[in-house]
C-alpha cells in the first residue's frame, strides 16, 4: 500500500516537471545570470552595490520609485474600490457592462493609453482648455513631464488590477451578513468600516500588492509622462545599458528591485496568514 501511495505521489509530482522546466529556463536562469553580473562586472565583489547606495542621485531615483509606487497604489485603491462596489451592486447586465469596460481598458495598447494621457494633460490639451474655459485657472497647468503626469497616467492604468480582485472578494460577501448587522442596531458607518471593509481585505491586499509591485518596475508610462528630475529605477536601468553599457550597475539596480519585491511579497504573505480572515478559513 505504501509503495502504491509513493508511486502515485511521484507520478503527481512528475506532472509539475514541464512548468518547473519552463520557469527554470525563462525565469530562474535569467535571475541567476543577473545576480552573477551584478557582482562580477566589471570586477568581482560588491562594488556596484556600494557605488549605487553611495550616490545621492541613485538614492533620489530609488526614493522617486517608491514614492510613485506608493501614491499610485493609494489612488488606485481609493478609485478602484467604489468602481468594484458599483460592479457588484448594479444589476447583472449593468455590472457586466462596467466589468467589460474595465477589461477593455486593460486590453487596449499601453502605448496608446499613455499617449492619450500625454495629449489630454499637455499645456494645450483638453483638460487645460476646459479648466481655462470655465475660469478655474488663468494659465495652463504643468501636468506632464513631471510627477503629476506619471501618477495620473499610472493610476489610470493600474485601476483594473485593483478592481478585479476587489470585485471577486465583494461578490463572495453574503448581503444577509450586512443586513443582520443593521438589524442588530449597527449604523451604516459601523457596518461599512467594521464588517464590509474587513471582509474586503483579501481583495484590497491582493490588488494593492499587485499594483505596488508592478509600479516599481514600470517603464513606458514614466518615460513618456515623467521628466528627468523624476526618473524611476526602470528608466535608470535602461539608461545604464543603452547609453553607457554599464551592465554591472544595471544588474545591481535590478537585483535591488527584485530583493525589495520579494521582501514586500513575504510581508504580504505574513500579514495574510496572520489575519483573522485566513485563521477563520483554516479553522
Amino acid at each position: 500500500m505504501s509503495l502504491l501511495l509513493s508511486s502515485r505521489k511521484w507520478k503527481d509530482l512528475s506532472l509539475l516537471f514541464p512548468i518547473c522546466l519552463f520557469l527554470g529556463i525563462f525565469f530562474l536562469i535569467p535571475l541567476v545570470i543577473l545576480l552573477i553580473k551584478s557582482v562580477t562586472v566589471p570586477s568581482f565583489g560588491l562594488g556596484n552595490f556600494y557605488e549605487l547606495l553611495a550616490t545621492s542621485t541613485y538614492i533620489k531615483i530609488l526614493g522617486n520609485t517608491f514614492l510613485v509606487a506608493t501614491l499610485v497604489t493609494v489612488f488606485a485603491v481609493l478609485l478602484g474600490f467604489p468602481l468594484a462596489w458599483c460592479i457588484t451592486l448594479f444589476p447583472k447586465g449593468w455590472g457586466r457592462f462596467l466589468l467589460n469596460v474595465v477589461l477593455l481598458s486593460m486590453w487596449t495598447s499601453l502605448l496608446a493609453r499613455t499617449y492619450s494621457w500625454l495629449v489630454l494633460l499637455q499645456s494645450s490639451g483638453v483638460l487645460n482648455k476646459i479648466l481655462m474655459g470655465i475660469g478655474l485657472i488663468d494659465q495652463p497647468l504643468e501636468l506632464v513631464h513631471n510627477l503629476s503626469g506619471v501618477i495620473i497616467g499610472m493610476t489610470y492604468i493600474m485601476i483594473p488590477f485593483v478592481v478585479l480582485p476587489l470585485q471577486a472578494s465583494m461578490s463572495t460577501i453574503d448581503p444577509m451578513v450586512l443586513q443582520a448587522a443593521s438589524i442588530c442596531g449597527a449604523s451604516a458607518r459601523s457596518v461599512f468600516f467594521k464588517i464590509f471593509i474587513p471582509l474586503c481585505k483579501p481583495g484590497i491586499f491582493s490588488g494593492a500588492l499587485m499594483v505596488f509591485v508592478m509600479s516599481l518596475g514600470y517603464y513606458v508610462t514614466p518615460a513618456l509622462l515623467g521628466g528627468v528630475s523624476n526618473m524611476m529605477l526602470p528608466e535608470f536601468i535602461v539608461q545604464q545599458i543603452q547609453n553607457f553599457l554599464n551592465w554591472g550597475v544595471a544588474s545591481a539596480s535590478a537585483s535591488i528591485l527584485i530583493a525589495v519585491t520579494l521582501v514586500i511579497f513575504y510581508i504580504y504573505l505574513k500579514v495574510q496568514s496572520d489575519s483573522p480572515t485566513s485563521s477563520n478559513k483554516g479553522s
